[in-house]
């Protein structure tokens, strides 16, 4: 049987697993079929197998170059080595989609085997019913419009070479980081789908308490945790590859993956205040909905080519899909929550605006602040557009204008949210608990003037990380004396080490971009030039032949030791020259070279260079972000919600919240 056919049975196998599901689980809130559960684990089995069939034989063409498959001939080549071959599938729109039906399927078939034995609670039927409708929208479009399996016949090249296909895109075949940032982040965009259809089932059976937030602690958790890791590898893949000394340059799709991580961490603050003090039930399932709703609209952006990106897919009829599916989910849910306006109406009130939760309720403020902004400066050329007909660009001046004071106020929070006890709070504990943090904000600015730093954008962060980061020391400092090693384990615990990582990131951002030194020589072999107290010494070039691209690399020493070879490639198929920058990172900065033209004989480059200081503490906060997200996500010293507004709560929603309990892990 051919990979085209075997691979249509499969997804055809997967959307009648899916819509069969649907069938099954309304059914059985129908009280119509009792069996519901063990047939709903079945079919979400099924569907696992399906898509695991699928991604299997759609990697077996690409291994194998088979290019009777469409995709195959159009994104598959004998030239590209086996690593970027295998990450092919994910590297143009069909696969794409191939892959984040393979990373559903699993979270469902994870949802059955930890629930499995709570097949007669109605809220499970409702999970189930809201999760087999995600897959069965997904697993349609493989049958529509995202076809991954469809017939080509490749013929003989005029050459009367055999048929050879392009490849993917050079810029994802030239560094490792692309084999693992899109999986990585798929499996954090994706894991989102959990808890939003727990909120789901919590509203449509009216069980609005905590229950279904401790049931989704550790699930929303590690989605976070998974986009933050991938948004972090996006980063490092185009500081690594695209060559112009950046990371972050605003572009429409790097928007789109940060717009559901600042409403994911606006969630997983506030339902700490819904679980203690019964509060914000409307608000924590608003952000719900809109994390798992701008995964939907960030597929729309990334696969539908409606705006301009190095990280985009080309144009294809998906857009309408993804738009109409985006808008039903936004209705229902807000229909929902509207019609379950009473019940989530907390009987509580923030006592004082000097406590935890008032706290966490700015918090929440500004990042939804945050995620309006980047929101409207992604989305408003494609308004404009819409409306008009003219071409718009909103740039990064926009967005570093904007997020600016935003990011101060977020790290003044990180340092007094976590010292604040709940309900309120006196001006002398609030002192006491401060005054080290606060001498530590102190101290690094000192040592950041004495170090050479200038400019009050810089110096403000760096005081501001200071004393975000003394505060989480300090609570980190304070249960390893209570609690011994447990001390760094648990979400409360494990978070002050994700905001450790945050700090390390801060300050790393603003000293990177604040001190930044780049400019462009023209060298001819033996020169040297200096920039920022670094010398370069232009050695000459050679040509280095490999399977799918020629390159020309330039090789240049770094201060009188190492050298270092950026490069320009050509892939045969491509039709341009392809940049290859070298990176030198050290704890203290960063030197990227890159060749942005070279001569014909290849004795005159024209390289950029571009330094910048603490780049590396990006990745190393990342890294300490992860860490803090597995030790959040490790079993602490859990404590129930015992203040009088959450029991008042639980009581007058009739028990609810108590029967939701059953769902806690």
């Amino acid at each position: 049987m051919s990979n085209t056919t075997l691979g249509s049975l499969f997804v055809a196998l997967g959307a009648a697993g899916a819509l069969a599901g649907v069938v099954v689980t309304v059914l059985g809130l129908a009280g119509r079929r009792r069996g519901w559960w063990r047939d709903s684990a079945m079919l979400a089995g099924l569907m696992m197998a399906a898509a695991a069939g699928a991604f299997l034989v759609m990697e077996r063409a690409l291994i194998t170059r088979d290019f009777t498959v469409s995709f195959v001939a159009a994104h598959g080549s004998s030239r590209t080595p086996t690593l970027f071959n295998f990450a092919t599938l994910w590297s143009a729109l069909e696969g794409s989609i191939l892959l984040w039906t393979l990373v559903l399927c699993g979270y469902v078939a994870a949802v059955v085997i930890k629930f499995r034995g709570r097949g007669g609670d109605p809220m499970m039927a409702w999970v189930m019913l809201t999760l087999f409708v995600v897959c069965a929208f997904f697993f349609l479009l493989m049958v529509g419009p995202a076809r991954p399996f469809v017939a080509f016949d490749p013929q003989p090249l005029a050459n009367g070479q055999p048929f050879d296909g392009p490849g993917p895109n050079p810029l994802l075949q030239n560094h490792i980081l692309m084999a693992f940032h899109p999986p990585i982040l798929y499996l954090g965009y994706v894991g989102f789908t959990v808890p939003f259809a727990f909120a789901i089932a919590a509203l449509a059976t009216g069980r609005v308490g905590e229950g279904w937030l401790v049931a989704t602690r550790r699930w929303t958790v590690m989605a976070w945790g998974f986009l933050t890791l991938g948004v972090m590898l996006g980063a490092w893949w185009s500081y690594e590859t695209l060559g112009w000394g950046g990371y972050w340059g605003w572009d429409p799709v790097e928007n789109v993956s940060l717009l559901p991580w600042l409403t994911g961490t606006a969630f997983i603050h506030s339902v700490m205040v819904q679980e203690r003090r019964g509060m914000l039930g409307v608000w924590n399932l608003s952000l719900v909905v809109a994390t798992f709703s701008l995964t939907i609209l960030g597929t729309f952006v990334t696969r539908s080519g409606v705006l301009e990106s190095v990280h985009a897919f080309v144009e294809s009829g998906i857009g309408p899909w993804f738009l109409t599916f985006f808008g039903l989910i936004v209705v229902v849910s807000l229909g929902l929550i509207a019609w379950r306006g009473d019940e989530l109406r907390a009987p509580g009130r923030i006592d004082s605006p000097l406590s935890r939760e008032g706290a966490f309720l700015m918090n929440n403020v500004v990042f939804a602040a945050f995620a309006f902004v980047v929101l409207l400066g992604t989305i408003f050329p494609l308004i404009v557009e819409a409306f008009d007909g003219r071409t718009l660009t909103v740039g990064s001046p926009y967005f570093e204008r904007m997020t600016m004071p935003i990011g101060f106020v977020l790290l003044f929070l990180m340092a007094v949210a976590p010292v604040l006890p709940w309900r309120k709070t006196s001006a002398g504990v609030l002192s006491e608990r401060l005054i080290w943090p606060a001498w530590a904000g102190v101290g690094v600015i000192v040592l950041s003037v004495l170090l050479g730093a200038r400019g009050w954008a810089p110096l403000l962060a760096f005081g501001l990380g200071g004393f975000a980061g003394g505060a989480a020391l300090r609570q980190i400092i304070l249960a390893v004396r209570r609690q011994g090693w447990r001390g760094v384990v648990g979400r409360t615990n494990g978070g002050m080490i994700v905001h450790l990582g945050v700090v390390l990131i801060a300050v790393a951002l603003a000293a990177s971009n604040a001190y930044v030194r780049q400019e462009i020589f023209e060298m001819t072999p033996g020169e040297t030039v200096e920039l920022s107290g670094h010398t370069f010494t232009f050695l000459g070039t050679e040509v280095v032949e490999f399977a799918n691209r020629v390159e020309r690399q330039a090789a240049v020493r770094i201060d009188g030791e190492q050298v270092y070879e950026p490069a320009i490639a050509v892939y045969d198929f491509a039709g341009r020259l392809i940049g290859i920058p070298s990176v030198r990172s050290t704890l203290t900065d960063d030197v990227a070279l890159s060749i942005t033209e070279l001569s014909d004989d290849g004795q005159t480059i024209f390289l950029r260079v571009t330094i910048q200081p603490l780049i590396v503490w990006l990745w190393i906060g990342g890294v300490v972000m992860a860490a803090g997200t597995m030790l959040a996500i490790a079993p602490g010293n859990r404590r129930s919600p015992t203040a009088p507004v959450s029991a008042r709560l639980r009581s007058a929603s009739g028990g609810g919240a108590r029967r939701s309990r059953q769902l806690v892990p």
